[in-house]
């Protein structure tokens, strides 16, 4: 055992509820934009931290992980050590599950940690600590990579609607909007799942309000186009974002019911 291993695990237990396919939005988008980081790793290591109850996220996290980058290897992160035992059973080739919290007990630095509904329970103010603790540990950027990614954000139970945060070792870089389209009534709709960092800034005179009051009017204004569908309709709305708001995708993205926007554009005032 490491010593960062044997060391006191950081972090609170969680509340664990899971459910199978809970974060495949999340899933999809690390695989299309962080697989050629995890192809040009030496040891593309992925952390699924905060698991929870049961093991079907860091499964379902190695199986999608694996079609961008087949080398890759997932290690499940709880600090609940009965989760940790239960998920020993289901440990196969590449997946493997360790008892930890925030300092991330794996050899080496991980090219990848998935923190998915983890922060939720933790006041806003914990969460810079938080963030760089876990950017400390990813993989350092060197020439020809950017280095590993955090991607920490919060879902419904259902993995419906989703909003997260992508860091890198240097910080955080954006933020993703993600959602069924045939659930969505409006795009704030997307506001109760807010990460911490941002869930209580969506009020007058912060830049994710505005940006939320914005995706609105742009989604009111694109109702004619709700007659070809409703991504017609949405691939329409962020098009108009567009002009206003540093949107760092394109319409492929756009058509899994994705919006990515630059961290910088939507960040909590001081």
């Amino acid at each position: 055992m490491t010593a960062r291993a044997a060391s006191r695990p950081v972090g609170a237990v969680t509340r664990g509820t899971t459910n199978p396919n809970r974060l495949r939005r999340m899933d999809r988008w690390i695989a299309a934009t962080h697989g050629a980081e995890l192809r040009r790793a030496a040891d593309p290591v992925a952390v699924d931290l905060g698991y929870g109850a049961a093991p079907w996220t860091a499964m379902e996290l190695l199986t999608r992980l694996r079609t961008a980058a087949p080398r890759t290897r997932v290690v499940g992160v709880e600090i609940e050590p009965a989760r940790v035992a239960a998920a020993r059973p289901y440990e196969r080739d590449g997946l493997t599950f360790r008892h930890g919290g925030f300092e991330v007990p794996t050899q080496g630095t991980p090219a990848l940690i998935r923190a998915a509904n983890v922060l939720r329970q933790y006041d806003e103010d914990q969460v810079p600590a938080v963030w760089q603790r876990l950017c400390a540990r990813l993989a350092p950027a060197a020439p020809g990579s950017r280095g590993g990614l955090l991607v920490e954000g919060t879902c419904d139970e259902i993995g419906r609607r989703h909003v997260w945060v992508a860091l890198g070792p240097e910080g955080p870089r954006t933020v993703t909007f993600a959602t069924r389209l045939g659930s969505l009534d409006r795009p704030s709709d997307l506001a109760e799942r807010l990460p911490k960092a941002l869930i209580h800034r969506n009020v007058p005179g912060e830049p994710v309000h505005a940006f939320l009051r914005d995706f609105d009017r742009a989604w009111a204004a694109a109702a004619p186009y709700a007659s070809y569908g409703a991504r017609q309709r949405w691939i329409r709305a962020v098009r108009d974002l567009t002009a206003d708001w540093p949107v760092t995708d394109g319409v492929t993205r756009w058509r899994q019911g994705e919006v990515t926007v630059r961290w910088e554009a939507l960040a909590p005032r001081a």
